[in-house]
């Protein structure tokens, strides 16, 4: 075996020798080595390697600097992100021969789990990232607290983030008429329950005022629709498993959120302030002349302050170098241009690859200099509370949650920064 990676052995090879054969090679490399199951033939042996263990690493060309395999953790199979990373994918092994491999995680904590772990390098995800930088919903429990979230790149698409699908026939025909419907409530997804609370609170609704159908998953959530558990659910608006509702006896319709309501406007970015009203075009149903709503980065792609610089530069540089042959290869993947990035408006702080890419650009303007170096701050500010906080804290789960809420707060502010407290 060379030291660039593995020879990968015939795909007619019984698995037991597949298996041994993939854990002998990978002791002799000296790679970390995890007891997971095996998928067929060729990729075979990637799926038993962790993540932060490259498999050797692709000849630098232009700055390009890779493992053979990248891993990735997205929504389910099918959604718009998991589409979108597969597109990439394509694109890496056809032009770079590295492999993307895309883990779906079917709610928030479980794609950001595997990237604490190293099991993926970067995350597409939504607003997990930034509950996730907080330490705040699922992830205000002591195994998590305020992590070290950065940001890659974002995703601005002419479809949107985030808004209410609703069955055709539950006549939904604005927020106001969801009250007494049946929504969604998944699992384990802080980011989209809290997402739904935000839209609810457009026409000053709360999950009190919709009965509350829950599920375990986001597909689940469209499968209650179709199957006429749910009047709603919650994803972006050219997510493809909408299309399954739109195609059904129930229809589908996404009610408007009109941008000349100031007041209720101002109620959704309360609770959600990277929330942005926005024109959507793009999904199933919509009207030629777009629909009023709001919107956020979906996909966002994060790392942590720990995740490989040059890995992270080479990915900024490739999605930018190849943005016209991936654009249109999944819905929504337009949105990665560097045109729409929004670094001056970000939440999150950049990660130090994805600004040296930035730099090269011309993109880094002393305004995204100053917000990075607020987010930074703000960082600093939480893991020092959670710091100060865990030696005396509760041990009983939900005591231990509230009073880290309590600490959370008290330190954000004295700091004069905004605490988010609308969306807990």
């Amino acid at each position: 075996m060379s030291a660039r990676g593995f020879l990968a052995p015939h795909s007619s090879t019984p698995k037991h020798l597949l298996q041994g054969f993939v854990m002998q090679r990978a002791a002799r490399a000296g790679l970390k080595v995890v007891k997971r199951s095996l998928v067929c033939a060729g990729f075979l042996f990637t799926s038993s390697l962790s993540a932060a263990a490259s498999v050797g690493s692709v000849p630098a060309q232009e700055g390009i600097d890779l493992p053979r395999t990248m891993a990735w953790s997205a929504y389910p199979t099918g959604t718009g992100g998991y589409s979108q990373a597969v597109a990439l994918g394509n694109i890496l092994q056809r032009t770079y021969s590295v492999n993307l491999r895309v883990i779906p995680g079917r709610n928030d904590v479980s794609r950001l789990a595997t990237l604490r772990a190293g099991r993926v390098h970067f995350s597409a995800g939504g607003s997990e990232s930034v509950y996730a930088q907080e330490g705040i919903l699922n992830f205000a429990s002591k195994i998590w607290g305020p992590q070290p979230v950065r940001a890659l790149l974002s995703n601005y698409s002419d479809s949107c983030s985030f808004t209410l699908a609703t069955a055709a026939d539950a006549d939904i025909l604005s927020v106001a008429d969801m009250k007494g419907k049946r929504m969604t409530f998944v699992q384990g997804a802080p980011s989209l329950n809290n997402a739904t609370a935000a839209l609810l609170a457009y026409a000053e609704l709360t999950w009190d005022d919709v009965e509350r159908v829950e599920v375990g998953g986001y597909n689940a959530s469209i499968d209650a629709i179709l199957n006429n558990r749910a009047d709603a659910a919650g994803g972006a608006c050219n997510s493809p498993p909408f299309l399954r509702v739109e195609a059904s006896p129930r229809g589908l319709r996404f009610p408007a959120l009109p941008h000349d309501d100031a007041d209720a406007i101002a109620r959704v970015r309360q609770r959600l302030p990277w929330y942005v009203p926005h024109l959507a075009y793009e999904g199933p149903t919509l009207p030629a002349e777009g629909l009023e709503v709001f919107t956020s980065a979906y996909p966002l792609l994060v790392g942590l302050d720990t995740s490989d610089e040059a890995m992270a530069y080479s990915t900024v540089k490739i999605m930018h170098r190849h943005y016209e042959e991936y654009r249109d290869a999944a819905p929504g993947a337009m949105g990665w241009t560097f045109e729409r990035q929004k670094l001056e408006q970000a939440f999150l702080p950049f990660h130090e690859g994805a600004i040296r890419y930035f730099k090269e650009n011309g993109m880094w303007t002393p305004a995204a200099a100053a917000k990075h170096a607020e987010n930074l701050a703000r960082q600093a500010i939480l893991r020092a509370a959670w710091d100060a906080f865990l030696p005396a804290a509760p041990e009983d789960y939900k005591a231990f949650e509230q009073a880290w809420l309590a600490a959370r707060l008290k330190a954000l502010e004295a700091a004069g920064v905004v605490t988010l407290a609308d969306s807990l």
